[in-house]
């Protein structure tokens, strides 16, 4: 276990981290650039395609950010014709989002980059590796939650 009392450890902890998310989010940076989109709008199309039919205010809490800053990345991808925007059937007010047959092929892109990354990955680090990363990430995330 990494001593994290120790600042040579607290170090290499971190630029651990930075280098596996550098090599995570490359891949899809370049797909992404060549569209003129960014990872915010990668999000977007992941929560998308991971919970269809999501409302505006549903994808706001999960990406933790404001509708002044979700506008105009969603705004984009409606107009690219890869996000549509519809009224529910129970409530006209509320937007769901789900992605158009354009927006659900590149979602599946980008995703299938880095899913091919994970797996190399994963096979070279091996099962008991992969448990305690997921567990580190799944922490990370619940301590996210809890400091709101």
């Amino acid at each position: 276990m990494l001593d994290l009392k120790n600042p040579m450890s607290q170090q290499a902890a971190m630029e651990a981290f930075f280098f596996g998310y550098q090599a995570f989010t490359a891949k899809a940076d370049e797909m992404l650039e060549r569209k003129g989109l960014s990872r915010v709008h990668q999000r977007i199309v992941f929560f998308i395609a991971r919970y269809p039919n999501l409302s505006v205010k549903e994808l706001l809490e999960l990406l933790g950010v404001s509708k002044q800053a979700l506008n105009m990345p969603l705004r984009q991808l409606v107009e690219m014709h890869l996000v549509d925007s519809v009224a529910s059937q129970t409530d006209k007010r509320k937007r769901l989002l789900e992605l158009t047959s354009d927006g659900a092929r590149f979602e599946q892109a980008l995703r299938r980059e880095q899913v091919k990354l994970l797996e190399r990955v994963f096979a070279e680090a091996g099962e008991a590796a992969v448990d305690g990363w997921l567990a580190v990430n799944l922490a990370l995330g619940k301590s996210q939650l809890s400091s709101d």
